[in-house]
């Protein structure tokens, strides 16, 4: 793959043998970070687990405590009061049979999140098939699935991101823009790096965290020393 004259300029300040510690690798991303816009950091945990079986499963949600740096588009589907309290507390778009009447007939999906109550599962889980692939199906564990839509909702606008494994046994997230600065990255990084640590399933053998790099959207990868991040 053929790189620009910036991410070469950037590539030479990362010692690529390196592992660094979780400061100077965030410092490294927001040097780096020459794009003409606010590049996202994102993290990258490689971890000692299985996703094929449901008890090695990794997944949840943290509220990053400076947020992502983006505003998040949030879809609530419930009815009556819940939809009120919805509305209320500063959701986006609220509704029930006809959101996902527009989800399904039009490919509608301008939204980032989307929480439901229990009483609607039965009607949000028609759209399975288009939510899962993209990650957006509601879910318990997230707090995505809950009867407290003003809590969820305020969550999700404060910077509350989802976690979970893909299929070679990575989580990708983001931890905020480049122009947070390193302080606040790394109170966000630590705040994840928390929760993810916390939901090690009991079937977990060995080392948990196998590797962590942190990288700008358009600059290169800066690895973490693992032990420093369990």
């Amino acid at each position: 793959m053929k790189h620009g004259k910036k991410y070469i300029d950037s590539a030479k300040l990362v010692d690529r043998t390196k592992l660094y510690d979780p400061e100077e690798a965030l410092a490294l991303c927001t040097q780096t970070g020459k794009a003409k816009f606010d590049e996202t950091v994102e993290v990258h945990l490689r971890l000692g687990v299985d996703s094929r079986h449901a008890d090695q499963q990794v997944r949840g949600a943290v509220v990053l405590p400076h947020g992502t740096g983006k505003t998040a588009r949030v879809l609530v589907i419930a009815k009556n009061e819940n939809a009120d309290a919805a509305a209320a507390a500063g959701a986006d778009f609220v509704g029930a049979d006809d959101m996902v009447k527009k989800i399904q007939t039009e490919n509608w999906m301008d939204f980032d999140v989307l929480i439901t109550t229990p009483d609607m599962m039965g009607l949000v889980g028609r759209l399975g098939k288009i939510l899962g692939p993209r990650g957006l199906m509601p879910n318990p564990k997230t707090g995505t699935v809950t009867t407290d839509v003003t809590k969820a909702v305020n969550e999700a606008k404060a910077g509350k991101i989802e976690y979970r494994l893909d299929k070679s046994n990575i989580i990708h997230c983001p931890v905020g823009k480049v122009s947070f600065g390193t302080e606040k990255l790394l109170d966000n990084f630590n705040a994840l790096l928390d929760a993810v640590n916390k939901a090690k399933p009991a079937a977990a053998k060995g080392q948990y965290i196998r590797s962590c790099v942190v990288a700008s959207t358009m600059g290169p990868g800066v690895r973490i020393n693992p032990a420093k991040v369990m």
